[in-house]
């Protein structure tokens, strides 16, 4: 494993074991290696060095040992494989003990990289900031932004539709009201206007990104996505499926009759157990191994004239992928 990674061993054997946070540990040193290889026994080496002092019997050590640990993450690279098919960016050797990063300028593993990275910034992990390898603030700003534009493009191919990017700032430079009139004036549906007692400088109103499939009729009832773009640590106490209602009633005169669908959309790996909840409580959910292949989708749509606002930037974000990469090698 690049000696830059980090392996937070005491988060990732916190309770049960943190597959996921070792999964990324073992890409993350792959993404970053002079051969683009990160082998799994190195990940097993050094989770025997950093828990060598916490084992205190041996129903611990049978169940933080490094050969689970390893078989574990090599399980859920696997699945990782599996589910996101020829936009994971890497690929797992027959036996599970080499995992190798493979380059690629399409925007589907481009926007798995960015959100990996993303899942790791010092706010959420010591992963890179440890061994310096974090972006700095200006990049983060930068990346940010990035993730608004690659949730735009995967929430235009989750619906098959038009997609804008309403967060704050916005792409175009556009005010609150004036960027929610020309998407309704597309829609057709209600009619845009600040109602008595809403904010007076609203940002985006907790929406980053709207999403919809209209029919030539141009009648109501229709598919139409609202989402929130999370990439902090507060992402788990967000949710827009609540606040729907209230961004009706505050900023139309007359009220769209078409149903808003809550959408999520985080750069993270979410643990299987945990999302059903987060369903529950945050409407769909789109996340690290969801996102990607809707991104790549959304260049059929493209092709069709399909507005996605933002695409144009995403090889600006996958241009910064391989630049970022090869900065922090060299200064390995």
């Amino acid at each position: 494993m690049t000696k830059s990674i980090y392996l937070p061993i005491d988060e990732m054997t916190e309770g049960l074991i943190n597959y996921d946070l070792a999964a990324d540990c073992l890409e993350l040193s792959a993404f970053f290696a002079d051969d683009s290889k990160a082998l799994s026994s190195d990940l097993a080496n050094q989770a025997e060095i950093g828990a060598e002092d916490d084992f205190v019997g041996l129903d611990e050590e049978m169940r933080y040992g490094a050969e689970e640990i390893v078989s574990g993450t090599v399980a859920r690279i696997e699945k990782r494989q599996r589910v996101l098919g020829p936009v994971y960016p890497f690929e797992l050797d027959g036996g599970g003990n080499v995992l190798e990063y493979v380059p690629s300028e399409a925007v589907g593993p481009a926007s798995y990289i960015l959100s990996l990275v993303l899942s790791h910034l010092r706010a959420m992990t010591p992963v890179l900031d440890r061994g310096d390898l974090h972006p700095d603030q200006n990049e983060v700003r930068k990346l940010r932004e990035f993730f608004q534009y690659f949730a735009t493009a995967a929430l235009a191919a989750e619906i098959q539709g038009s997609a804008w990017s309403f967060g704050f700032p916005r792409p175009d430079g556009s005010g609150f009201l004036e960027k929610l009139d020309h998407i309704w004036r597309v829609l057709g549906d209600g009619r845009v206007g600040a109602q008595r007692g809403a904010p007076q400088h609203p940002k985006d109103d907790q929406v980053d990104v709207f999403a919809a499939r209209t029919h030539l009729d141009r009648l109501p009832g229709f598919p139409l996505a609202a989402a929130q773009v999370a990439t902090g640590k507060n992402a788990k106490h967000k949710s827009l499926k609540g606040h729907i209602g209230a961004f009706k009633t505050r900023w139309f005169e007359a009220q769209p009759v078409t149903e808003f669908i809550a959408y999520m959309i985080v750069p993270f790996a979410i643990d299987d157990e945990k999302f059903f909840d987060d369903v529950r409580t945050k409407g769909n959910i789109l996340h690290r191994l969801r996102a990607p292949r809707r991104v790549a989708e959304a260049e059929q749509l493209l092709a069709k004239g399909t507005t996605i606002e933002g695409y144009d930037r995403l090889a600006e974000a996958v241009r910064w992928i391989e630049d970022y990469r090869r900065r922090m090698r060299t200064a390995a």
